[in-house]
């Protein structure tokens, strides 16, 4: 087989054109900067060969820095199996960004993405990405990312999948790392290439390539990238963390930002992320590190530059006090009490607050010093107070009343009078916002919480004012006060139940409403945990019985973590489709999508976020006419409370629903995903005895600490 390694000359010398392989261009250029990067590259490599997009659609360029541990070898080896890498060998450029650039050179796929040599990818990770850009036709595309050994990785921007998007309506911009995908056409139209620098150098490159993109889109329901550190601690983010290293392409990104955003709120929105961690970051964190010649005549100046320069007074009032007092600093030209500040910033965080006239601030040994002259606004921290609450549990009581519990409290003041409001605003129509009051609960109580517990009481026939509820979706919102101050916030999850454990009720009908036709409350569960309320008209069922019936609901013995549901149809509906036949289609996470051309179809929905799946159901060969099976493999389905039903379809009506019960005796199951237990356990909910799916991820640190408790009580 011929050698797809070849060596880069010594020299680096400026682009020059190269020959194009013939053939249809790849999907996906994967490029792969390596220097020393054993032994964590044999695993970065292989994960990106088993990717399921399949090689014969992608390529993989690794280039071979100029290492000296084996990675060079290691390489050819790899590549003497697989056609689609290429190997190129390179004189050592100081930094991830030439090989990068040499890459970029050789790419030849509609995308490109990059995966560090100490990372890998999940198997079907570039697939999914590469969908989610066609379907939306979108420049950059973000794969969820997974820590390995601890290195920080960004989670905001991966709480639910984004279809299209952009960095002023997402967080997107919070992560300027260059592991995401991005169209080469994007990339070649605007000339990007790494700038030679040994850290930073990514950051300018993904803020232009953002910039300038036609819409960014999020791929969250599937671990695509893993991070790691590399058991010899040498990532060259940690071998190269001084100023001396970011300075030069932490100046690029500001100058990025401004070549590309005219001033105003716009641009202050992008700069915040960049004065706060390009500036005010490494100010509080690295520059009392320096020689202290080298950090007052070579880093101060520049600094001083940055905040007089891109810290605009709009985007200071957004800041951290600590980080405005640093900023007033730099400004005023203090560099003494700057440097006093950073280095007493430990000691400092941990003074206490004052209430004053309804703000709060921070008791720094400069707030009111007259000799020290520094305003109070530096100190203020009203807008930042914490606001420690979470949703507790919502029942239905006689009446169609919605009782809420949750706790709610203003962090890190002495609490005197607490009191909390909820308030109820309606998301689109711009209706005005309802204000509920909660009554105080006893620590302990129902909501299950030490402080600050409270109920409410929402009745959506009479909330609006003694009127019902209009149709739409309702926020609910805290108003928590006390001591004069208010903070509003967003009613949410707990901290305590990141995995859903605590669900809404299922809706209820009510009414009638304004135009004399009842409508249906549903409490849900936003894709970021906040608690809504959705109100719409109620759906009429057809009258008559069941147009079906399930037989049997049990585990598949051969399956992993697959549920079997078994049933016959008794009413007029067509039989079921048979997917060899073409009648059926699934989508989405392992296979569990929309089916399409059939009658009977088997449907999962969360009720807290609503999502759904629909899978089609097999003919049962040897049954009763009429008789189907339907498979629900349970690892397709993320974390949640999903509830089973069966819906079928003559296509002369309304589709009506087979009810699942869910029998006695069925026993939960659990399944490894990508490495990490889940877990599922079956509920029977509502009159008929419902089967719901309760899915979350298994604690096994709690499960152990709870076994070990059962077995000291004996």
């Amino acid at each position: 087989m011929p050698s797809r390694s070849t060596r880069a000359p010594a020299a680096h010398p400026a682009p020059t054109a190269r020959t194009v392989a013939t053939g249809t261009p790849p999907r996906v250029s994967v490029i792969v900067p390596a220097y020393n990067a054993m032994p964590e590259l044999t695993r970065c490599i292989t994960s990106a060969m088993e990717q399921t997009l399949g090689l014969d659609r992608m390529e993989i360029i690794a280039i071979d820095d100029g290492s000296t541990d084996g990675t060079g070898a290691e390489l050819d080896r790899l590549a003497a199996g697989c056609p689609a890498l290429r190997v190129v060998h390179q004189p050592n450029s100081g930094g991830a960004g030439g090989p990068r650039n040499t890459g970029l050179d050789l790419a030849r796929g509609d995308f490109v993405f990059f995966l560090d040599s100490d990372d890998y990818l999940g198997p079907d990770a570039l697939r999914r990405m590469v969908a989610m850009a066609d379907e939306n036709g979108t420049d950059v595309v973000l794969g969820r990312m997974v820590s390995v050994g601890g290195r920080a990785v960004p989670t905001a921007v991966f709480r639910h999948n984004q279809p299209r998007t952009d960095i002023f309506s997402s967080a997107a911009y919070r992560t300027l790392g260059p592991w995401k995908m991005f169209r080469r056409s994007l990339i070649e139209r605007l000339g990007l290439r790494f700038p030679p620098y040994r850290n930073c150098e990514d950051k300018p490159f993904t803020a232009a390539a953002y910039l300038n993109a036609d819409g960014i889109s999020v791929v969250a329901d599937y671990d695509c990238y893993y991070v790691r550190d590399r058991e010899n601690g040498n990532n060259l983010t940690r071998v190269a963390a001084g100023l001396a290293h970011r300075m030069d392409g932490s100046r690029l990104c500001f100058e990025t930002v401004a070549r590309h955003l005219e001033p105003g709120p716009r641009r202050d929105r992008i700069m915040r992320r960049h004065v706060e961690w390009e500036l005010c970051g490494p100010l509080r964190g690295l520059l009392a590190r320096e020689d202290e010649r080298e950090a007052r005549e070579r880093f101060y100046p520049e600094f001083r530059h940055w905040a007089r320069t891109w810290a605009t007074d709009d985007i200071c009032r957004q800041l951290e006090a600590r980080d405005r007092l640093l900023i007033h600093l730099l400004r005023a030209d203090r560099f003494d009490d700057l440097m006093t500040v950073i280095r007493r910033a430990r000691e400092d965080e941990r003074r206490g607050l004052l209430v004053d006239k309804g703000r709060v601030y921070w008791l720094h040994p400069l707030f009111r010093d007259p000799a020290a002259g520094v305003p109070d606004a530096c100190f203020d921290v009203t807008d930042r107070l914490p606001v420690h609450h979470g949703f507790g549990t919502a029942r239905w009581r006689d009446g169609g009343v919605l009782r809420v519990t949750g706790h709610a409290r203003l962090g890190d003041i002495p609490a005197v009078d607490p009191r909390t409001e909820v308030i109820l605003r309606e998301r689109d129509a711009g209706r005005p916002d309802i204000r509920l009051p909660a009554t105080p609960a006893p620590p302990g109580g129902d909501d299950g919480h030490r402080a600050g517990g409270f109920t409410l009481d929402i009745d959506p026939a009479t909330a609006d004012g003694g009127a019902p509820l209009s149709a739409g979706i309702w926020d609910l919102f805290l108003d928590v006060r006390d001591q004069g101050v208010s903070r509003t916030v967003r009613f949410r999850r707990a901290e305590t139940d990141p995995d859903g454990r605590r669900t809404p009720p299922p809706p209820v009908t009510f009414g009638p409403g304004p135009d004399g036709e009842p409508l249906r409350a549903t409490p849900f569960f936003t894709p970021y945990g906040n608690v809504s309320l959705r109100i719409g008209p109620c759906p009429r069922l057809p009258a008559g019985p069941p147009p079906g019936r399930v037989t049997g609901v049990t585990w598949d013995p051969a399956g992993r973590a697959t549920l079997v549901v078994t049933g016959q149809l008794t009413g007029p509906a067509a039989p079921p489709p048979d997917p060899a036949a073409g009648g059926a289609r699934g989508a989405g996470a392992g296979g569990a999508g929309p089916a399409t051309g059939g009658a009977v179809r088997l449907r999962v929905r969360d009720g807290g976020t609503g999502a759904v799946h629909e899978l089609p159901v097999c003919p049962a060969p040897d049954g009763p006419p009429g008789g189907f099976t339907a498979r629900l493999p349970l690892p397709a389905l993320g974390p949640g409370r999903w509830t089973v039903t069966l819906t079928t379809s003559d296509g002369s009506g309304p589709p009506r629903a087979i009810p699942v019960p869910c029998p006695k005796g069925l026993r939960g199951a659990r399944w490894f995903r990508l490495g990490r237990p889940y877990c599922v356990r079956p509920l029977a909910c509502g009159p008929d005895r419902t089967l719901t799916l309760r899915v979350a991820p298994l604690d096994l640190r709690r499960g152990a600490r709870r076994r070990l408790a059962r077995l000291l009580r004996g």
